[in-house]
């Protein structure tokens, strides 16, 4: 690998992990495309790679969330638990994937989501819904009711998902979180974070023991990713609620329309 190459990494790796972060969902869905399309890796390589990238994401990005105080603790650490082995049995799956398939199923869920997100529904919670306070460093209060349980049940899916695409979970939860629980934006892609510094690194350790997870590739893009985390974190206590759900997903519109043009064209 040259030096252009190994720089060009590690920009697009904070550049990602920036993005990422700022939108909760680990960057994810840029890593799969850009290692399929970009790289030219297999699915299964892909996949192990990115879910390796989106732990360091996340990782990284919680620490900087946990000390705003934006993560809500007592769902981050239900909804791994669930997830997980969802996201172990994800990553045996993948291997039976053929790379069209792989590619046009993992567009049209882009596109599902971006559209759920557009639209702006969002779940009343039932009269049995816990009342919910965080109150982050900067002084901002967010109140919400949550059912727990729809979460629970919800996560063990995600987790499939998640390790099945290589996306770490991030950009179904954030969805979710916003949607199904009524999380404030906030204080769902805080937390979405926290439960993918979890579900991602199970994840991406099942592919390490597969042998597919790219090595090189991690460590290079990882280290602009861990830096890039930092800076999302921090442009996110700027960014409006609603100026995030349309970045989300504006910019799951193009990847999902631009990996269904490239394989079906």
């Amino acid at each position: 690998m040259t030096l252009l190459a190994a720089a060009t990494s590690m920009g697009l790796g904070f550049l990602i992990g920036a993005f990422g972060t700022l939108v909760g969902a680990g960057g994810g869905f840029l890593l799969v495309p850009l290692l399929v399309l970009g790289y030219g890796f297999a699915p299964a390589d892909a996949v192990g790679t990115s879910l390796s990238l989106v732990f360091l994401n996340a990782l990284s990005g919680s620490v900087a969330y946990l000390r705003q105080r934006r993560v809500d603790l007592r769902l981050g650490w239900r909804f791994p638990a669930a997830s997980l082995p969802g996201a172990v049995g994800g990553a045996y799956l993948t291997r039976a994937l053929s790379t069209r398939a792989f590619v046009v199923a993992f567009g049209l869920i882009l596109l599902a989501i971006a559209t759920l997100l557009f639209i702006g529904i969002q779940v009343r919670p039932s009269a049995r819904a816990g009342l919910r306070s965080i109150v982050d460093t900067g002084g901002e209060a967010y109140h919400y009711r949550v059912d727990v349980w729809k979460g629970v049940v919800v996560s063990f899916a995600v987790g499939v998902l998640s390790s099945v695409f290589g996306i770490g979970g991030g950009i179904i939860h954030v969805p979710f979180l916003i949607v199904a629980l009524g999380l404030p934006v906030h204080v769902a892609t805080a937390t979405s974070h926290f439960v993918l510094s979890i579900s991602a690194f199970a994840g991406a350790m099942t592919f390490l023991s597969l042998g597919h997870v790219r090595l090189a590739t991690t460590a290079l893009m990882g280290v602009g990713i861990l830096a890039g985390a930092q800076l999302g974190a921090l442009a996110s206590t700027r960014a409006s609620a609603n100026l995030l759900r349309r970045v989300l997903a504006g910019s799951l519109s193009l990847v999902g329309a631009r990996m269904l043009f490239d394989v079906l064209r």
